[in-house]
């Protein structure tokens, strides 16, 4: 079976991966990255993004729960040398930081 063949969020599963503020830094400059906060499932998210489900996605950017990366995040992440989860759901980068001592 080849990816393309499996149900969306498998696929975004498969995708997703562990990346370090170093490898978003750039595109974070060109204001690509949404974060997500840590009770929202990152693979929900992004197939909500996917599928383009206004409905679902307004709510959490609404309460704050998915945004787009501000310059205050960026300079935590990198006093912090924050990592994160993060899948692509072109053109955006979503992530979500790794609590220390989560990174099972």
């Amino acid at each position: 079976m080849h990816d393309e063949d499996l149900p969306l969020r498998e696929r975004l599963n498969r995708e997703t991966g562990r990346l370090a503020w170093p490898e978003i830094q750039r595109h974070f400059a060109r204001g690509a990255v949404v974060r997500v906060a840590a009770e929202l499932d990152l693979v929900e998210v992004a197939a909500c993004f996917a599928a383009d489900d206004r409905e679902r996605v307004m709510p959490w950017f609404a309460s704050g729960q998915v945004a787009r990366a501000s310059v205050e995040d960026a300079e935590g992440w990198n006093r912090r040398q924050a990592v994160f989860w993060g899948v692509v759901v072109a053109p955006w980068l979503l992530v979500q930081e790794i609590e220390p001592g989560t990174e099972t």
